[in-house]
């Protein structure tokens, strides 16, 4: 074992665990913008009468495009904040526990585009176009889950959890689609987006900023 990289990546460790207070801090901003962006999303859809297949997967994939960059640049304003390098080995580290998953994702969605790029495809208020929205928004927020899991596990505890909130959601709402619920008909994909992906990061984002408030972490 080469004794430098076993030194890096001990540093790296250390350093996790001493910023996670820091860490902490730096998501309640970032939740709630997330948050509030998904809400956004949500009622963006169902105003503009966003009804096919591929208009859903383009307007979700536009939110996580604007999501990523607004998180990003949050990350980095802190980072300058606190005289931190931006692309630091912890970063790097996070970074690399969120690809595997959002990989994944990217490559559904990229599949879920393909499959309703066909000219005659039916609306999301059909039973067909609804039921595979429903199996992809499940899919993605069990990834989604598995992958702040992933990062967050020089974290705070909290975070470990929002992630098995995401887990278990995706997993209800896969179970519900395969039950043959008639109700899935009539619950549009945005707003079940909007509640998974905008209510869950809002929620855990207030919780955060008060939380912070009233027990500072030194």
């Amino acid at each position: 074992m080469n004794p430098n990289w076993a030194e890096e990546n001990l540093q790296t460790i250390r350093t996790l665990m001493e910023r996670s207070a820091l860490y902490r801090r730096a998501l309640a901003p970032v939740m709630i913008f997330v948050g509030t962006l998904g809400l956004a999303g949500g009622s963006a859809g169902c105003l503009l009468d966003v009804n096919t297949g591929s208009g859903f997967l383009w307007l979700w994939i536009g939110v996580a495009v604007l999501a990523l960059i607004g998180a990003l640049l949050l990350v980095r304003r802190q980072a300058l904040k606190d005289a931190e390098a931006f692309w630091s080995p912890p970063t790097r580290r996070i970074a690399q526990a969120l690809s595997p998953a959002f990989c994944i994702g990217l490559a559904l969605a990229g599949l879920a585009l393909v499959h309703f790029s066909h000219p005659k495809e039916v609306t999301i208020d059909g039973e067909y176009v609804a039921g595979r929205l429903m199996n992809l928004i499940s899919m993605w927020a069990c990834l989604y889950g598995c992958a702040i899991h992933a990062a967050a596990f020089f974290m705070p505890r909290g975070v470990r959890w929002l992630g098995w909130i995401f887990i278990i959601a995706g997993l209800v709402a896969f179970i519900w689609n395969w039950s043959g619920s008639n109700c899935l008909t009539c619950f549009s994909p945005h707003l079940l987006m909007a509640a998974i992906f905008g209510g869950l990061h809002l929620a855990y984002g207030i919780y955060l900023y008060f939380t912070e408030k009233k027990h500072p972490v030194a």
